[in-house]
């Protein structure tokens, strides 16, 4: 495979790529050599069996894998043409232009209004408490969960349940402005409702912000994304347009795991 070939043929202008990366636990190597386009605007989904890699790849791209001390990275991975792990980079403002959805709900011990407002405080976003309370409304809004929250806004977050934790928290990420959010099996944990619920979301908000998933659904990603990438004993196997990474593979590997021959 030609690694320095865009891999991304969805025509799509990629707002990140990422070219030969490595990442090292200690002397345990867990992504080896993966190059990858993600296009603007676009769901990608990232796949594959559990251990594959999938979730070091994508704490790769707002270096969440620095809080990881035996954790290294090398290769080039870049964000609107900038290399993100340039030393004078700002790890904090690159967080809240790439924003991350994880797996359990994590909203912090505060209301619902504080969860939302906490980015656009720390990082002096607003002008005046109207101001705020803007973005705070329109953040819920875009998240789905305004019209069932806006009655309760002074309770904790912690009083909602799964699935509106999630969107509180997807809420969160958004209310910073971000333009990437990298969500890590955000509805592993929510029942199908809950799941189909954030499902929705994740369609609607592709106009405005490019989302990129791990997902262990086979299903999720057929439905949700417009690019597929699959990952196996932590290499990028194949990546492309999702529909025909599902009905026409490529490479083998990829056909026996969405056949289920791979697991």
């Amino acid at each position: 495979m030609n690694t320095d070939a865009p891999v991304s043929d969805s025509g799509a202008k990629p707002i990140m790529t990422a070219r030969n990366v490595d990442v090292f636990y200690g002397k345990k190597q867990a992504i080896d050599n993966v190059s990858l386009d993600i296009p603007e605007n676009q769901i990608t989904a990232l796949i594959g069996p559990s251990g594959c890699g999938k979730s070091t790849f994508l704490r790769c791209f707002n270096r969440m894998n620095d809080t990881i001390q035996i954790c290294r990275v090398k290769g080039d991975i870049k964000f609107a043409g900038q290399d993100i792990y340039d030393p004078k980079v700002d790890v904090v403002a690159l967080r809240s232009r790439i924003g991350m959805v994880f797996q359990k709900a994590n909203p912090f011990p505060k209301s619902i209004f504080d969860n939302v407002a906490y980015g656009p405080r720390i990082h002096s976003l607003s002008e005046s408490k109207d101001h705020l309370e803007d973005i705070v409304i329109t953040s819920l809004k875009r998240a789905g969960l305004y019209d069932e929250v806006s009655d309760r806004l002074d309770e904790p977050g912690t009083s909602l349940s799964g699935g509106q934790q999630q969107r509180l928290c997807i809420a969160r990420a958004i209310a910073v402005d971000p333009q990437i959010i990298l969500m890590d099996e955000p509805c592993s944990a929510l029942d199908p409702i809950a799941t189909a619920i954030i499902e929705e979301l994740m369609d609607s908000m592709k106009e405005k912000y490019t989302i990129v998933i791990v997902t262990h659904s086979m299903q999720q990603a057929a439905r949700v994304s417009q690019q597929t990438a699959f990952f196996h004993l932590g290499e990028l196997v194949e990546s492309g347009d999702t529909k025909q990474i599902f009905t026409n593979p490529e490479k083998e590997r990829t056909q026996n795991y969405i056949s289920g021959r791979i697991g």
